[in-house]
């Protein structure tokens, strides 16, 4: 209907969170036609660093999916990877400080891991969000046939934390979950 009426439509969903959008370094993904995409382009440049037409409508949404699941196990993992540590007793400000460097270096490494050893959740995104671009992500697993087992066990961990008054706490918040289980 909207091409009879000559009008486009681009979904753009966004990966960054606020401080990526104060300073104008979101990632931008995008799903729709390249004429349109072209039309808008000079726009999201002024709140985007990495603007990606991924490929017909809905591409983009897909590609949030995609960012939500690797997010999910980034955090997990690095929850596990900080409470390991900790209970073995190594300095893990050393630690991050050198694994932050090499292999294991990732966005959620280098911006959570103070706040999460220091129990401050109070910000960014939310596990409420999280949980609701889980489901959807998880929905939509299943209707292509992509298994996502470890998804979905992320996704019941979150369900813990929103169970302990999380519900709002910053998605780095799966660690405490971790500190509760001593």
């Amino acid at each position: 209907k909207l091409k009879n009426m000559k009008i486009g439509f681009l979904d753009a969903p966004i990966s960054g969170g606020q401080a990526g959008a104060e300073n104008g370094l979101l990632s931008i993904m995008i799903g729709g036609e390249l004429k349109f995409y072209e039309i808008v382009k000079p726009i999201l440049q002024s709140y985007g660093k990495a603007i990606e037409l991924i490929g017909p409508s809905g591409s983009g949404q897909i590609a949030k999916m995609v960012n939500q699941i690797c997010i999910a196990g980034l955090v997990q993992g690095l929850s596990e990877a900080m409470a390991f540590g900790k209970k073995a007793n190594v300095d893990m400000e050393k630690v991050l400080s050198v694994i932050s460097k090499g292999a294991a270096q990732s966005w959620q490494m280098e911006n959570r891991y103070r706040t999460m050893t220091d129990d401050k959740f109070d910000y960014g995104f939310a596990i409420d969000w999280m949980r609701k671009d889980l489901k959807i992500a998880i929905e939509e697993a299943k209707k292509n046939g992509s298994p996502v087992p470890i998804t979905e066990i992320i996704d019941g961990y979150y369900a813990e934390v929103q169970e302990m008054g999380g519900n709002r706490w910053d998605s780095s918040g799966l660690i405490a979950r971790l500190k509760k289980k001593k």
